[in-house]
């Protein structure tokens, strides 16, 4: 491992303030190997993790995963090298995590959406030795891209091929990998990492720029795993976690596979989106919790049939990515009433930042993204860097244990994100009440900027939302030689009979009352908004069409 790129605890906290998280039960330590150890001690043949191609027990997930940590080893892998794994969510995600945790290595997962410029920057940023991918899959080759790009990749030594009939030159197969029926214990594996060691580099989204590596250990990951899905969820053993998201995304990795490996639950993986067939499977695989981005829960909705589905088993959906618009919970609400949707707030930086609980006042659901779990410090920040007083809008800036250590090979960014009493900016705006609870706004960069006044972006998205005609909106500035920007309104309409200019104009200033300035001066109907794998709506591309139609 480069020496400069490994950041300890101790180069992030005071000795006093790692003492602190440690006594006070922030910290747990333990390894994500210990806990699969543990619960296939209490329960061998139940479920751990399905797919909706297959089913792995706890022993056969174990199993699994310990032969393949052997094989790394024989391939060169120590403790602290970097594996980067394009997969889509499958079993084989969860067996090479564990393999890698077992014998510390650190995962670098990397979304499927992402081409060949993206992955040869994650693999070559991360200086990954082994790259784990697929072959075909939604009519895309993963192999072939990674053998097209091995050449540029100088610290590739080898290639792990998963669900791909024949292995080439310097690669193997996974299911080679994987065969027998023996678990190597210490005296092949070596000793289990300690929960302070590297763990995992997720890389952010990077819808604006180079994406940046967050580097965590298990104990800034388990973090939001026990306050979060043990705390708040109740998560454990004879529950089951329905994951849609990605797991190659920090809400996918740490809610869909670690925390039901850390707590004893069994995890049921979707490769690919589909509302109709997620009830299906939510009945199917009996899940007591979902989490999901915000258009999951409207597309959820939308194809939810009281006569096909029957979805009762559902407790909690928790949703992240946005926030909320009011009249999609209070929709939710009336078709689910005995399931909660609760807000959550995070970022790959900090995992979970804050949520909603079950005993929430309703209130503070449907007008929040909740509060902070104890241990977690928030602050609502001027430009000026100092805390606003409650109610007041400002930057969203969060630290705590579950905050990563930095950013991967990059001191400078590190530096500038988080404070010298680790507090990280998020670039995110929002409000928090006398009561503690947190409400986005809005991002930094989504303010319009019309003639020198403010407009935010999400406050005219939460209007236009509520217009019969509307499924989905972005609002972005548009270049204006004049007024420096104005609001143009992307909208999906709800059916055919899209709505007008006038329209939405008038419905805002008559019905709405918000101010004439706040009114998008260009109305844009499209079939659907660019968005990432994880329900993030992508505005820079909104952003580029304008910008290009101006220069054109």
């Amino acid at each position: 491992m480069t020496s400069s790129a490994l950041i300890r605890p101790e180069d992030r906290y005071s000795a006093e303030k790692v003492a602190g998280y440690r006594a006070a039960g922030h910290w747990k330590g333990g390894s994500l190997a210990g806990s699969v150890d543990h619960w296939v001690g209490v329960q061998p043949h139940a479920v751990a993790t399905s797919d909706g191609y297959a089913t792995l027990t706890w022993a056969q997930l174990q199993g699994r995963s310990y032969r393949l940590a052997a094989k790394l080893r024989e391939l060169g892998i120590e403790s602290g090298d970097r594996v980067q794994m394009q997969l889509p969510s499958w079993n084989e995600f969860v067996v090479v995590y564990l393999a890698l945790a077992r014998i510390g290595a650190v995962l670098v997962p990397t979304m499927p959406i992402y081409r060949w410029d993206e992955v040869t920057y994650a693999i070559n940023h991360a200086e990954a030795k082994i790259s784990v991918v697929c072959g075909e899959d939604r009519k895309f080759d993963y192999l072939a891209m990674v053998r097209d790009i091995r050449e540029n990749c100088p610290t590739l030594t080898h290639v792990i091929t998963v669900r791909v009939d024949e292995a080439g030159e310097g690669e193997s197969r996974f299911e080679d990998l994987i065969a027998g029926d023996d678990v190597p214990g210490e005296d092949v594996l070596g000793p289990v990492p300690g929960a302070d060691a590297p763990h995992c580099i997720i890389y952010t989204s990077g819808t604006e720029s180079r994406p940046k590596g967050c580097y965590h250990t298990f104990n800034t990951v388990s973090f939001t795993v026990h306050g979060l899905a043990g705390e708040i969820l109740g998560m454990g053993p004879g529950t089951t976690m329905f994951m849609p998201s990605p797991v190659t995304h920090a809400t996918g990795l740490a809610m869909g596979v670690t925390a039901p490996l850390v707590l004893g639950a069994g995890t049921h993986l979707m490769d690919a989106w589909d509302a109709k067939a997620a009830l299906v499977r939510i009945q199917e695989h009996d899940c007591t919790f979902a989490m999901g981005a915000t258009p999951f829960v409207r597309m959820a909705l939308d194809g939810y049939d009281v006569d096909e589905h029957d979805i009762s088993c559902l407790k909690t959906f928790l949703s992240a990515g946005a926030p909320i618009p009011e009249s999609l919970l209070t929709d939710w609400q009336k078709a689910f009433p005995e399931c909660a949707l609760l807000p959550v707030y995070g970022r790959s930086e900090g995992l979970v930042v804050t949520a909603c609980r079950l005993d929430d006042p309703a209130e503070k659901i449907l007008g929040s993204d909740g509060r902070a779990n104890p241990g977690v410090v928030l602050e609502i920040r001027g430009e000026d860097g100092a805390v606003v007083a409650a109610g007041e809008e400002g930057e969203i800036c969060h630290g705590g244990p579950g905050l990563m250590l930095g950013y991967w090979r990059d001191p400078e960014r590190t530096a500038e994100a988080i404070d010298d009493q680790g507090v990280s900016r998020s670039g995110d705006l929002g409000r928090v009440d006398t009561d503690g609870y947190m409400r986005v706004t809005g991002r930094i960069k989504d303010l319009i900027i019309r003639g020198g006044t403010n407009i935010s972006a999400r406050e005219v998205e939460e209007h236009l939302l509520t217009h019969p005609k509307v499924a989905n909106v972005a609002v972005v500035g548009m270049p204006d030689r004049v007024l420096g920007e104005r609001a143009c309104a992307f909208v999906v309409a709800k059916n055919a009979d899209a709505p007008t200019f006038e329209e939405l104009t008038g419905y805002l200033r008559n019905e709405r009352k918000i101010a004439v300035i706040k009114l998008p001066e260009r109305l844009e109907i499209i079939d659907e908004l660019p968005m990432t794998a994880t329900g993030k709506i992508q505005k820079f591309v909104l952003r580029d069409k304008l910008a290009s139609e101006t220069t054109d």
